[in-house]
C-alpha cells in the first residue's frame, strides 16, 4: 500500500502532504464510487496545489455514478504519489447462492470496470473459495495466469490474493475491493485504493473497527441506527413500517403494485413493543417527503395490542400530520383494533387486507401531495 494519512481540515492534509513529500494524491473519503470523474481525486505537485485541492475537495459534495447521493465530503485521504505501469482489478465478495467466497480478477482495472464486465464478461475471471480450505497461493497463481496478468507480477499478485482472503475471512467482511491493483514502474504490485464493507452482525467481534464507523449522512437513518431500527430510506412519500424484512419487503412491492412509491424500509423487528413502534414512527415522519405511513403488522411473536399501544403513544409524543392506515392481523389484533376504536386518533385508517392497505394508503398519499 502507499503511505497515506486522513485529514478533516485544509490544513491537516498540508501537513499530511509535507510529511509524506510530493507529488502527493488527494482523495475524497466518502461511501461511493466514482470519486475521480466526479473531481474528487486530484494529485498535487506542491504545497500550494496541496492546499488548493484540499480545499476544493473538503466540503464539496459528490454524486455517484448512478445518481447516488449527493455525499459530502467531510475527510480526506493524502497519499504519495505512484508511477502506474498496469491497473488491475481484484476482489473477494461473499457469493450467497453458492454459500461461498468468490474471487474476481481482471487485468483491466481503473475507473471505467464496471463498463468492462458489462461489455466483456470473460475480463473478469472467478474463483469460489472453499471456506474450510481457504484461498492457496497457487490456486491464486493459476486464477493469474487465467487472467492474463504480466507473468512478472504473478506470483505478487497471488500473494495479495491470499493476504485480501486472510482480511476477507478475518474481519467477517461481505467484500473487499481493489481497484486498481497496480504494477508501478519498479513492477511492484500495491494496493492504490478499496473497498470494504464489513457484516454488521459480526461488528461485536471487531470492536476497533465499529469505533471507526462513520454515522450515516441522512438523518433519518443516521435516527434509526441510534434507536437500533433496520432502516433504510428509499425516495418516495409512502413510509412503511412491519415487523419481519419479508413482510416488509412484501409491503414494499403492494404498494408498488398499487401506483405507490414507499418512502423507506423500516423493520420493527419480531416482538415489538410500544416503544419500538413509538421510535419508529419518529423516524418515519420526521422525513418531510412523507405523505401518509402504512403500518402493516402480522402478529406472531408480535403482538398486535403492543403495537397499537405504541401507535397511541406515538400521537401523544409526534407531530402526526399525516395519515396512517393500519392494518393488524394476528396475535391479540382483535384487541388491537378495539384500542385504536377507542382512542379515536385523527387521520388513522383500519384495513382489513395488505392490499386494501396498499391501496387506502396510496390514495391517501396522492391526496396529501
Amino acid at each position: 500500500m502507499p503511505r497515506g494519512e486522513p485529514a478533516d481540515t485544509v490544513a491537516d492534509a498540508v501537513a499530511v502532504a509535507e510529511r509524506i513529500g510530493y507529488p502527493c494524491v488527494i482523495k475524497a473519503q466518502v461511501l461511493i464510487g466514482g470519486r475521480g470523474k466526479a473531481g474528487g481525486i486530484k494529485v498535487a505537485k506542491d504545497g500550494d496545489e496541496a492546499r488548493a485541492h484540499a480545499d476544493a475537495i473538503l466540503g464539496m459534495d459528490i454524486v455517484g455514478p448512478h445518481g447516488e447521493g449527493p455525499f459530502p465530503v467531510h475527510k480526506v485521504w493524502v497519499e504519495e504519489a505512484s508511477e502506474i505501469d498496469a491497473e488491475y482489478y481484484a476482489s473477494i465478495i461473499l457469493d450467497r447462492s453458492a454459500k461461498m467466497p468468490l474471487v474476481i480478477l481482471s487485468r483491466m482495472g481503473g475507473m471505467d470496470v464496471e463498463a468492462i464486465a458489462e461489455s466483456d464478461p470473460d475480463a473478469l475471471v472467478r474463483l469460489h473459495v472453499d471456506p474450510l480450505l481457504g484461498l492457496k497461493h497457487d490456486d491464486a497463481a493459476s486464477l493469474a495466469v487465467d487472467a492474463g496478468i504480466d507473468e512478472d507480477v504473478v506470483e505478487a499478485v497471488a500473494e495479495n490474493l491470499v493476504k485480501l482472503y486472510g482480511a476477507f475471512n478475518d474481519f467477517d467482511a461481505t467484500l473487499i475491493e481493489v481497484n486498481p491493483l497496480i504494477v508501478t514502474s519498479d513492477r511492484r504490485v500495491v494496493a492504490l485504493d478499496a473497498k470494504v464493507t464489513i457484516d454488521g452482525a459480526a461488528l461485536f467481534r471487531h470492536e476497533e473497527l465499529a469505533a471507526v464507523e462513520d454515522p450515516p449522512e441522512d438523518p433519518q437513518e443516521r435516527m434509526a441506527k441510534e434507536r437500533g431500527l433496520t432502516y433504510v430510506k428509499l425516495d418516495g412519500n409512502v413510509g412503511i413500517l412491519g415487523n419481519g424484512a419479508g413482510l416488509c419487503m412484501s409491503t414494499l412491492d403492494v404498494v408498488a403494485n398499487a401506483g405507490g412509491k414507499p418512502a423507506n424500509f423500516l423493520d420493527a423487528g419480531g416482538g415489538s413493543k410500544a416503544d419500538a413502534i413509538v421510535d419508529a414512527l419518529e423516524v418515519i415522519t420526521s422525513d418531510d417527503k412523507v405523505d401518509a405511513v402504512l403500518f402493516n403488522i402480522f402478529g406472531g411473536i408480535t403482538r398486535c395490542d403492543e403495537v397499537a399501544k405504541g401507535i397511541i403513544e406515538a400521537y401523544s409524543r409526534v407531530d402526526m400530520d399525516v395519515p396512517l392506515v393500519v392494518r393488524l392481523d394476528g396475535t391479540n389484533s382483535e384487541e388491537g383494533l378495539k384500542l385504536l376504536a377507542e382512542a379515536n386518533l385523527e387521520g388513522l385508517h383500519n384495513a382489513e387486507t395488505m392490499l386494501g392497505a396498499a391501496e387506502q394508503v396510496v390514495a391517501l398519499a396522492k391526496g396529501s401531495a
